[in-house]
């Protein structure tokens, strides 16, 4: 720059003194300009103030040589000085070419515009606040310069600026909030640091209102908290623990939908305190929003479940998880089956539209959820922006929910804790909404038969109560949930109905010779028999299944469901099945549970009331065993019914063996399966037992004896029981001497089964 060039008003010896290398010659020359702006400003002579602000800009502050631009800084700075209360008619041409040396590459120059800047701020006070954005993002970046003499001097200017907002009642925060949504996406450490601590200032003002728009800066919020810096991360937790006490005292005025789907995001993340933190404004956001929260479940869910399986590592993170989800569980309500006509709600928040959903958010978070079962799935959960803040009704997405739920249940790979929970997701909403529910029932059914299979005993349990809901429900009626598998399958209320012959449906299983509905079994909804269909077609292609958990599934079924409808369907069922060794499997399964379990008491009292003629049956069918191939399979089993009878469940049947006149075909057959049995421990404790079997005669008072002779003369001669028992042991002697005979020939059978 040429010193002689004519810049009036400046003189030459001003001229000279801004471009000189030396500071205090520098500082000399602001002396006389701001003596000289003192004196225009008594005269009022705008012109000349506004010549002399463009002269500093345009010649020196945007000078092309350093140490005019220098001058030029410490010249506005002074004409600022100069015009005090009126700086703020110039702050615009004051403010830009200090702003713009703040990118100058000289450290010192950068230095000596914060200076100039605060110099002017300082002046003008109240007057730089409709200049506040562009002061905020100048100091955004010097927050980050690398000379530590230009950062303190920009910290300086930062808390002048912010006592200034701190004081007045005029600041623009709706014009701000862009600039710092922008802002606080900035990945440098100091600048995350400047940002975190205005959001602090502006939240401590009573006369801003930051709460209405932390939905535009909560994601950058929970971005910075993720810092690798220490001091950084508990500022940011100290920030968003002011607005989560905000929140809980004025809940009326918080835009939670809004929110839900930033919360949802961060509540994936791999860092334990986004995390946690997250989860724990989610928690909140259940417990205060209440049913707002609901069109967000599915979305919610998504998060949520996984942390379920947490361990101790996660324990905070687990704990409050669960919260969340027993929270969210009881917002469901039986309004929410209401078909096409939801109720409205008390919130503020709109209803989102399915058509919304987290590209938003993903683009503010630098990616979509992760954590989620699948990345495809992730983009189509119901997590959605609302269209309005308007008033309007809440409606449970139930949809996204069971594909959530239904993913989680299908991932192997989930914890034990999750899968529970997700069951017990699908048991709530086939109690609360079981209309809608059921129209996902031929979706669900598969993957709630394979969990049958599961290794964990509760999650197996879980799994029977709903199917034992699905296949009890009174919603489950096939014109109530729509045809079950096709329209030969309808079953009205009264009864289940056999399909018209020669149209088998989808349900007929290899083994089943076209079964699908039995008319002899007893009332239940159109997913009973089905149920039934398909566990014995899981038993027999998984025997493994059958062997291990097959009495335990039965046994739980029988305390969920009707213990005789069970029975009766696997009955009808298994006499058309065509895997014979599996049929017989089965029965003997089934007879076992039914003779041995706790949970089949009341049954039993059933079958024994029955007035048939039990015994006489049993005599019959012994007789029949005469005409069979005797193998060792067979004496087996027979051994085995000894064992059994000697059992406390068989109390009652051994007592009855004192009322020998009301029960001759018991002893009877009982006598026959001695015969049948080789000699072995089950023939000697039978026989044992039947010697107990009293005299009849010895029972007899003197009227039944008189009223037993008028009947031998009437009829055929009675069992003298004593007698025949001689004759067995006679014939059991007889056995023993041969056996005696035949040495090296291993014929001698000798099993004991313990029940």
């Amino acid at each position: 720059m040429n010193p002689e060039k004519d810049l009036a008003p400046l003189t030459p010896n001003i001229v000279r003194a801004l471009n000189d290398k030396l500071y205090e010659k520098r500082k000399v020359a602001a002396l006389e300009i701001e003596k000289l702006v003192r004196e225009f400003v008594a005269q009022n002579n705008t012109v000349q103030i506004k010549h002399v602000i463009q002269t500093l800009s345009q010649e020196f502050a945007l000078s092309q040589h350093p140490h005019s631009r220098k001058g030029g800084l410490i010249g506005l700075a002074a004409c600022s000085i100069a015009l005090g209360k009126d700086s703020g008619l110039y702050l615009k041409e004051l403010i830009e070419p200090v702003l713009t040396c703040f990118s100058d590459a000289d450290s010192r120059l950068r230095y000596y515009a914060c200076e100039a800047l605060y110099n002017i701020v300082k002046v003008a006070r109240g007057a730089v606040l409709p200049h506040f954005n562009v002061l905020f993002d100048g100091l955004s970046k010097l927050a980050a310069d690398p000379d530590p003499n230009v950062k303190s001097g920009s910290e300086l200017l930062d808390r002048l600026l912010k006592d200034i907002v701190t004081e007045s009642n005029k600041f623009d925060l709706v014009g701000f909030i862009p600039l710092l949504r922008e802002r606080i996406y900035s990945n440098n450490q100091y600048a995350r640091q400047f940002i975190i601590s205005w959001i602090l200032v502006l939240e401590s003002v009573p006369d801003i209102n930051l709460l209405d728009y932390l939905p535009e800066i909560l994601d950058g919020l929970f971005q910075i908290l993720g810092d690798n810096g220490k001091e950084i991360r508990k500022m940011c937790e100290v920030v968003l623990g002011e607005f989560l006490k905000e929140i809980k005292k004025n809940p009326s005025s918080v835009k939670f939908a809004e929110m839900a789907n930033i919360l949802v995001i961060h509540c994936q993340t791999t860092d334990d305190l986004i995390q946690l933190t997250a989860m724990c404004w989610m928690r909140e956001f259940i417990q205060l929003a209440g049913r707002v929260m609901l069109p967000y479940s599915s979305g919610i869910l998504t998060a949520v479940l996984p942390c379920l399986a947490y361990d101790d590592r996660k324990k905070s993170i687990k704990e409050v998880a669960n919260v969340c989800n027993q929270s969210l569980m009881k917002l469901v309500t039986p309004e929410d089956d209401e078909p096409d006509d939801p109720k409205p709600g008390v919130q503020r928040q709109a209803d989102p539209s399915p058509e919304d959903s987290l590209a938003k958010q993903e683009g503010t978070a630098g990616g979509g959820p992760e954590g989620s079962c699948d990345s495809s799935f992730s983009s189509s959960i119901s997590v959605f922006t609302p269209a309005s803040t308007e008033r309007a009704p809440v409606t449970l997405h139930l949809d996204g929910i069971v594909q959530v739920l239904n993913c989680h249940l299908s991932d192997m790979a989930i914890g034990m804790m999750t899968r529970i929970a997700v069951l017990k997701w699908l048991y709530h909403l086939y109690i609360k909404t079981p209309r809608k529910m059921f129209r996902h029932t031929d979706s669900l059914f598969p993957i709630l038969l394979q969990t049958l299979s599961d290794e964990s005993d509760e999650v197996v349990l879980k799994d029977l109560e709903v199917l034992a809901e699905i296949a009890s429900s009174p919603a489950g009626q096939a014109d109530d949930a729509g045809p079950l598998d096709g329209p030969h399958l309808r079953v009205s209320h009264s009864e289940l109905q056999l399909p018209t012959p020669g149209r088998a449906g989808p349900l007929s299983a290899p083994g089943t010779k076209g079964l699908e509905c039995s008319p002899s079994t007893p009332t239940m909804n159109s997913y009973f028999y089905k149920f039934m269909i398909n566990l014995l077609k899981r038993f027999s292609s998984e025997r493994k299944l059958l062997e291990a958990r097959g009495a335990f599934i039965i046994r739980q079924l029988c305390l969920l469901l009707n213990a005789e409808n069970i029975f009766h369907s696997m009955a009808d069922i298994l006499l058309r099945e065509e895997d014979l060794k599996f049929a017989s499997t089965m029965v003997h399964t089934l007879n076992t549970i039914l003779l041995t379990s706790t949970e089949l008491f009341q049954l039993r009292n059933q079958l024994k009331d029955l007035k048939t003629l039990n015994y006489r049956h049993a005599y019959d069918l012994i007789q029949k065993f005469g005409d069979l191939e005797v193998t060792v399979d067979f004496l087996t089993e027979v051994d085995k019914l000894v064992q059994l009878i000697e059992c406390p469940i068989f109390t009652y049947l051994r007592l009855q063996l004192l009322d020998v006149k009301n029960n001759p075909y018991l002893i009877k057959a009982l006598y026959g399966l001695l015969m049948l049995l080789p000699q072995s421990s089950a023939f000697q404790l039978l026989s044992h037992r039947l010697q107990c079997v009293p005299n009849p005669e010895l029972l007899q008072t003197e009227d039944s004896l008189k009223a037993a002779h008028k009947l031998q003369k009437a009829d055929s001669p009675s069992i003298d029981y004593a007698e025949l028992l001689q004759h067995f042991e006679k014939v059991q002697k007889k056995h023993l001497e041969v056996r005696h005979q035949r040495s090296g020939r291993g014929d001698h059978l000798d099993r004991r089964v313990v029940l």
